[in-house]
């Protein structure tokens, strides 16, 4: 069971007693948050959007801490200019305390939906069920049943013989018979 979740304009792929750094929380050392879900999977379910409302992942802040030191180095060559800074991130380590699921009684929460049933789970209809025709009701259709596509304005070809039809641009056209 894992979980997706968002922080510091970052996401993370977090498990119970995972520990991580991220950018800085606004939090004491050993204060519990509640971090963002974006997706939760439990073996064969898989939650997101509406359904992460019963979604809980919790952090415990473990300690602030600052990142490595980035050397920044400017330079224009031919004009006397060189600079050098450095920079160094702000960091939180966080341990996952605890990535759960809020269900009640056995029944999913409000807005979680049950798994989807596989293929061979559907029942096949009832012999009487009015829903289903039976093989005999429905019949095959006549050869003549069948109508012939209407001709399209301005075909010579699916006009009657001896037919003059007018061109677009205004002309007529005939087939000479």
């Amino acid at each position: 069971m894992y979980a997706i979740v968002r922080t510091g304009g970052k996401q993370y792929r977090v498990e119970r007693g995972q520990s991580l750094l991220v950018e800085r929380l606004p939090a004491d050392d050993g204060a519990s948050v509640e971090l963002e879900p974006l997706l939760y999977v439990d073996g064969e379910r898989v939650l997101d959007g509406d359904e992460l409302a019963a979604v809980k992942v919790q952090a415990r802040v473990l300690a602030h801490e600052r990142g490595p030191k980035l050397r920044v180095v400017k330079f224009k060559p031919k004009r006397g200019y060189k600079r050098r800074t450095g920079h160094r991130q702000e960091l939180t380590r966080l341990e996952v305390t605890a990535v759960e699921l809020a269900l009640g009684r056995g029944e999913p929460a409000a807005g979680v939906a049950a798994p989807a049933p596989e293929p061979g789970d559907i029942a096949p209809p009832e012999p009487g069920d009015s829903a289903a025709p039976e093989p005999g009701d429905i019949a095959p259709p006549e050869p003549g049943d069948i109508a012939a596509p209407a001709p399209e304005p301005g075909d010579v070809a699916a006009s009657e013989p001896g037919a003059t039809v007018t061109t677009p641009d205004g002309q007529e056209a005939g087939d000479g018979a």
